[in-house]
C-alpha cells in the first residue's frame, strides 16, 4: 500500500512535469517569432543602409544643382599593363591636372568601382568613390569590344545610372579613356532658359546639332533628370533582351532613329566634334576648341594609353606655347595630330 502512494506520487510529478513543459514550449513559440521578427527587421535596415549609400556618395559629389560626374573603373583601367605606368586612370586623372579649368571638377567627380582593386585605388586617391559590384560579378578584367563581358557590363552600366537618375541627379557620363582638356560645361547648354534633357557626343557630326542621323557615341553625355529622360534610359535598357548581341550604343541609336525622343518630349543636342573630339576622325581637331578628347575606334587598352599619352604630350606643348604668347599659326599646328597605335589595334595586337 506504501509502494502505491509512493507510485502515485511519482506519477503526479510526471504529469506536473509534462505540463509545465507543455506550458514552456507554448510560450517559447511566440518567443522565437518575435526574436525571427527583430532579425528580419534588423536585415531591412541594413539592405536599407547599404541603398543609401548611394544617396550618400552622390550627395558628397554634387554640385549645387543636384549635378554629378559619373565615371567607372575596374581593375583592368588602375593596374597597368604589362607593368607599364601610367594606367588608363592615371591618364584620365592627369587630364583633370592639366586641363584648362577642370582640376576643381574633381571633387565633383563619383567613380563607381566594379571590383575591389579599382575600388582601393580610388581610395587612395582620396576620390569620390562607390563600390557597384560584387567581387563575383565577373566584371573586373579587360572587356573587349563587343565580347560577352564587354555588353554585359555596358548594360550594368545602364542600369546603375537609372538608379542616379531616379534619384533625381543629373550627370555628365564619361568614360576612363576620355581626356578632359577643357572644362566642357562651357560648350554644353547649361541655361534653364535653354534646357536640354540630354547632350551626347558624336563619331561623326554633319552641322545639325538635332539632326537623329547623326552617329551617337554613349562615351560622353550630359543628361538631366527628369520623367522623360528616366523613361528613355528604362526603355534603353528594357530593350536589351531583344537586341540581339548588339551594343548598348547602337540600341539607343535604333531607338533614336525610331523616333523616341519626340514620343517622349525629349529636347536633345548632338555635341561637336569640334569640342568633342575623338580617335574615329583622321584629326584631333584645333586643341584652341577642344574640350575633350576620346580614345574612340580603338581596340584595347594598350593601344589607347599610347595614344592618349601622345595627346597629352601635345596639349603640354600647346599650353606651354601659349603661356609664351606663340602665334596662332602655330599653335594651330597642333590639330594634326594622328594616333597611330589605335588604327592599328584594329589590324595588329599592340603590346
Amino acid at each position: 500500500m506504501g509502494y502505491s502512494k509512493t507510485n502515485h506520487k511519482q506519477i503526479l510529478a510526471i504529469l506536473s512535469l509534462m505540463v509545465a513543459t507543455l506550458i514552456f514550449v507554448s510560450s517559447w513559440e511566440p518567443l522565437t517569432y518575435k526574436r525571427n521578427s527583430f532579425l528580419t527587421e534588423t536585415n531591412k535596415m541594413n539592405l536599407a543602409s547599404k541603398r543609401d549609400e548611394l544617396e550618400v556618395a552622390l550627395e558628397k559629389a554634387s554640385m549645387a544643382n543636384k549635378t554629378v560626374i559619373i565615371a567607372f573603373v575596374n581593375k583592368a583601367y588602375v593596374e597597368p599593363n604589362d607593368a607599364e605606368y601610367p594606367t588608363m586612370f592615371d591618364l584620365f586623372l592627369e587630364g583633370f591636372w592639366v586641363g584648362d579649368d577642370t582640376r576643381r571638377l574633381l571633387s565633383h567627380l563619383l567613380v563607381v568601382s566594379m571590383d575591389t582593386t579599382a575600388h582601393q585605388r580610388c581610395l587612395f586617391r582620396r576620390l569620390n568613390c562607390y563600390r557597384m559590384a560584387a567581387e563575383d560579378d565577373g566584371l573586373a578584367g579587360e572587356k573587349f569590344f563587343m565580347s560577352a563581358g564587354f555588353l554585359e557590363m555596358m548594360w550594368r552600366r545602364t542600369s546603375f545610372l537609372i538608379q542616379v537618375l531616379n534619384k533625381g541627379y543629373s550627370f555628365i557620363f564619361t568614360d576612363i579613356d576620355i581626356l578632359w582638356l577643357r572644362n566642357p560645361f562651357t560648350r554644353l547648354v547649361t541655361n534653364a532658359d535653354e534646357s536640354m534633357d540630354l547632350q551626347i557626343s558624336t563619331d561623326e557630326f554633319d552641322d545639325d546639332a538635332s539632326s537623329t542621323r547623326i552617329r551617337i557615341n554613349t562615351g560622353f553625355y550630359f543628361i538631366k533628370s527628369n520623367n522623360k529622360t528616366t523613361s528613355l534610359f528604362q526603355r534603353w535598357y528594357d530593350t536589351r533582351t531583344n537586341s540581339g548581341g548588339v551594343k548598348e550604343q547602337d540600341v539607343l541609336q535604333n531607338l533614336v532613329r525610331h523616333g523616341i525622343l519626340a514620343q517622349l518630349g525629349i529636347k536633345i543636342k548632338f555635341l561637336n566634334t569640334i569640342y568633342f573630339s575623338g580617335f574615329c576622325k583622321f584629326s584631333l581637331g584645333d586643341f584652341r576648341f577642344v574640350a575633350t578628347v576620346h580614345a574612340t575606334c580603338c581596340r584595347g587598352i594598350p593601344a589607347k594609353v599610347l595614344d592618349l599619352k601622345d595627346v597629352l604630350r601635345n596639349w603640354k606643348r600647346f599650353r606651354e606655347a601659349e603661356s609664351f604668347s606663340v602665334p596662332t599659326n602655330t599653335t594651330n599646328n597642333f590639330r594634326g595630330i594622328v594616333h597611330g597605335a589605335c588604327s592599328n589595334s584594329w589590324i595588329k595586337k599592340i603590346s
